[in-house]
């Protein structure tokens, strides 16, 4: 049977995965250091994120008995770093997905000149996607330009470092802002519009591709398939159907539906981006909605000392039965989708004498839920049906309480992906199906069955009004 060695490079961790068809048979993490968060400056050392990524396939190889076949590579997406395209050295610190300093370049940019990009690339113009850092980024490196100079992806260096090939793949290279999804290449009207021209950009490649060799593991192997997190997961959860739907909550929540091979701007304020494109013309998009702060919001609550760890959330949270009439809106670093406010913030409120430390964590708890709910609810307006069950997976699906409040809050069932490596899954799956051709994923995409289904238990109309309740309280929030 074929094994892969799966690396998902995250943005606390790098996770590295042996799996065949049956699933994980190695999974270890190494943790990501010296990253700088200093609001609206979240900067990681890419040095770092490539030691991890080899540190961690290292690992990984040396616990497997067995030989593998190749190396996929999964990334964070819209981390953005200037590199010498000759040398393969960083010229400095990458800009994480969290960075918004590129306010200022979306800020100055024309109504008219947004709007022809979203209709173009389906993403609307906001600091969380890449293209916007990268016009800050060579807008503050000024004279330090060469003509070696790139600013890319994180994944483009990653694999560069790896290979010595200059690529990136479909999926993340949709979630720039720059590609054009009818042609998958760079769009010469969204480069000028962002005053990139004249820079060279990766050859865009298929998510199941070959990509080229590396010995950095050890024996050489070949380096086959590349995908984006949020999207390897969705397929790792086997949402290859249009209407099906995934929540990734790790240390934002990202839920993200299949919407089928359409590329349309989403009517309800949600990004389209690619879900995969494959080299046999296999492909999908999907809408994706975001809450920045989830997990990096259970850490908040642990550094001020509301929870001494996430068994708190079950612990305190499950301790009382409501919120005492507390709401909690989570929007730490800024709201996406559907308003996309990058200045937003979160709070508290409804607070009295009555509310205790379990009644602010089951608001945070009920918060994140609605806020997923709230997004699911644009969702359904896109693809125009409500969902009928919803996949999760990441750390908070450990929370019961979490979990629970999901499933009441949406309607439907959530059902738990019961491995906690999922997007190191889709990627092994795209590995495989590059190694043996269309079909070799199946397996791994179809063998799953839930470790936990939360079913709804509050009256629908109930639902609804929470749901609305946290909606309005958003929208007040981001209006102030």
């Amino acid at each position: 049977m074929t094994r892969v060695l799966a690396l998902d490079q995250g943005t606390s961790a790098t996770k590295a995965v042996v799996a065949d068809g049956t699933g994980p048979l190695i999974d270890i993490d190494v943790p990501v250091t010296g990253t700088t968060y200093d609001d609206p400056r979240v900067e990681q050392d890419p040095i770092a994120l490539l030691d991890s990524v080899l540190e961690a396939g290292r690992r990984a190889l040396d616990a497997c008995e067995y030989p593998v076949a190749a190396v996929g590579l999964g990334n964070q997406g819209e981390t953005v770093l200037a590199w010498d395209l000759r040398s393969g050295e960083p010229l400095g610190p990458a800009l994480s997905w969290q960075d918004r300093r590129s306010t200022s370049v979306t800020d100055t940019m024309p109504t008219e000149v947004g709007e022809s990009l979203l209709r173009l690339t389906g993403l609307p113009l906001d600091p969380y996607f890449a293209a916007p850092k990268m016009a800050w980024l060579r807008r503050e490196l000024g004279g330090v330009l060469g003509e070696s100079v790139v600013i890319t992806t994180i994944d483009a260096w990653t694999t560069y470092r790896l290979t010595g090939e200059f690529v990136t793949d479909a999926a993340t290279a949709s979630r720039t802002m720059l590609l054009d999804p009818a042609t998958l290449d760079w769009s010469p009207e969204a480069v000028a519009a962002f005053g990139l021209e004249g820079m060279p950009l990766p050859r865009v490649v298929p998510c199941d591709a070959v990509i080229g060799t590396t010995s950095a593991f050890g024996v050489p192997l070949p380096v086959v398939g590349a995908i984006v997190d949020q999207q390897a997961a969705l397929l790792a959860e086997d949402c290859r159907e249009a209407g099906a739907a995934k929540c990734t909550y790790g240390t934002g929540a990202f839920l993200l539906a299949n919407v089928g091979q359409r590329h349309l701007p989403s009517a309800s304020g949600l990004a389209t981006s690619i879900a995969w494109a494959m080299s046999d013309g296999t492909r999908a998009s999907c809408v994706d909605g975001q809450v920045y702060t989830v997990g990096a919001a259970v850490s908040w609550l642990g550094r001020i000392g509301i929870i001494d760890s996430a068994a708190d959330l079950d612990a305190l949270g499950g301790s009382v039965d409501d919120t005492a009439g507390v709401m909690c809106l989570p929007n730490l670093a800024g709201l996406g989708a559907p308003a996309w406010l990058p200045d937003a913030r979160g709070s508290w409120q409804g607070l009295s004498l009555a509310t205790t430390r379990a009644h602010l964590v089951r608001a945070f708890c009920e918060g994140v839920a609605a806020s997923v709910a709230a997004l699911a609810d644009a969702v359904a307006d896109d693809i125009s049906a409500p969902l009928t069950a919803l996949r999760a997976d990441g750390g908070l699906t450990r929370s019961r309480v979490v979990m629970q409040l999901q499933a009441d809050l949406l309607g439907v069932p959530v059902e738990v992906y019961p491995h906690s490596c999922a997007t190191a899954l889709g990627i092994a799956a795209l590995a495989l199906r590059g190694l043996d051709g269309p079909g070799a994923e199946d397996a791994l995409l179809r063998g799953w069955s839930p470790a936990a289904t939360y079913s709804p238990g509050i009256d629908p109309q109930e639902a609804r009004e929470r749901v609305h309740a946290y909606a309005g309280a958003m929208a007040r929030s981001a209006s102030k």
